[in-house]
């Protein structure tokens, strides 16, 4: 019996040795991300010297990393290339530290990510067409850096999108026609760019859409009425654009400025309100 139970520890001691242990490459990738990004400056630091499985932030399952959750924890620099060798992750949140630096190409490597927040930095860039290539992406925020350039062309492919929060950066260009193909939006946060463009009536494919936002961009033409079919639209904000032409007073009444656009001259003003048929927008908890 003493033989069999000291079998049996050694047996449970060798799995939770198991359990703790990643790979060479995944740790080496951990440990050049740690000193990319100023690790002996973060505010909770690794102990290089201990198991991965006491390093702040890190999530391991079987062996494999599927979480950092490093948010407000005084990153600095640019993540290194090793970085996108830690394939099994599911979340990453890196958001509000200083990071710098742009997105590479290489974010297609990191093919089971559900999540990815590294807003609240500084990164630059134009966003990678291969972050298209992210199929489980559900969570997308990006917001406050200094991010440029057009949205991909090819962003409709991350149909299992639900957030894509990109305000306060320096986006530019239209909507991509892909984009409202994502019917499972329910958080699209555009604002404080440089888009320009029309609202395309597909905006009624967002059926999932409660939270949209738009406003201090250089959209133009008219607001579709089709919005007003989004049952599960709760929080709107379109203004600040260069919107023309008339809305409905519910559509109005949703926009948390109320429909305020500018002209020509760069003059705020109203935007007309239709009176003579209402529709009434739902929404559903």
């Amino acid at each position: 019996m003493k033989n069999l139970a000291a079998f049996f520890l050694s047996l449970v001691f060798s799995l939770s040795i198991y359990a703790d242990t990643v790979s060479d490459k995944e740790k080496d990738a951990l440990i050049k991300f740690y000193y990319a990004t100023n690790g002996a400056q973060w505010k909770i630091k690794w102990d290089l010297a201990l198991s991965v499985s006491t390093w702040y932030g890190v999530e391991a399952e079987n062996g494999k990393v599927v979480a950092l959750h490093l948010a407000d924890n005084n990153l600095e620099g640019e993540l290194p290339n090793e970085f996108f060798d830690l394939i099994n992750l599911v979340t990453v949140d890196l958001h509000k530290n200083r990071l710098q630096g742009q997105l590479p190409n290489a974010i297609h490597n990191l093919k089971e990510l559900e999540v990815l927040d590294v807003s609240i930095n500084q990164l630059s860039g134009e966003i990678p067409e291969t972050i298209c290539d992210l199929k489980s992406l559900r969570d997308l925020e990006l917001f406050k850096n200094k991010i440029y350039g057009k949205l991909p062309l090819e962003i409709g492919k991350l149909r299992n999108l639900e957030v894509l929060s990109l305000f306060n950066n320096e986006i530019e260009g239209e909507l991509p026609n892909s984009l409202y193909k994502i019917s499972k939006l329910k958080v699209l946060l555009l604002n404080s760019n440089k888009l320009s463009g029309n609202l395309s009536n597909e905006v009624v494919n967002f059926i999932a859409l409660q939270n949209l936002s738009l406003f201090d961009n250089g959209f133009e033409g008219e607001i579709p009425p089709s919005i007003e079919k989004l049952h599960n639209l709760s929080e709107m904000n379109l203004s600040y654009n260069n919107f023309k032409g008339g809305v409905s007073k519910n559509l109005a009444l949703l926009d948390a400025l109320n429909m305020t656009m500018f002209n020509e001259n760069g003059d705020p003003f109203l935007l007309e309100i239709n009176t003579e048929k209402q529709t009434t927008i739902v929404t559903e908890n």
